[in-house]
């Protein structure tokens, strides 16, 4: 039966999605490229997540959604703000990483 499954974002600069990604706190598990210059394709991992990011077209399509369960919503809000019409309260939140993806992050109901 399924363990885990990885969502795969496309992205333009694996480096720059990476670094913004740590903001989530995400840390890079590894990187791969057929060859210097080739596209990366770059794991990140947080937590109990794992996310796939992908240089090469074809892997996934911009504007794709993930949602992200977090500990705590007020760590994300501090560090991104909140966006603009979403309300000052409530426990989720929709952020665009630089190359569009979509992402739903929530606190869980307690």
């Amino acid at each position: 039966m399924v363990e885990e499954v990885i969502p795969v974002l496309r992205v333009a600069n694996a480096a720059a999605a990476v670094t913004w990604y740590q903001r989530l706190g995400f840390t890079q598990e590894w990187e791969h490229r057929f060859e210097p210059g080739m596209p990366a394709f770059v794991s990140i991992a947080g937590g109990r997540s794992r996310v796939f990011l992908s240089e090469h077209q074809g892997d996934a399509r911009p504007d794709t959604l993930i949602h992200l369960v977090v500990g705590e919503i007020d760590a994300v809000v501090a560090e991104f703000g909140r966006p603009a019409g979403e309300p000052p309260y409530g426990c989720e939140i929709a952020l665009r990483d630089p190359d569009g993806n979509r992402l739903r992050i929530r606190t869980p109901a307690s």
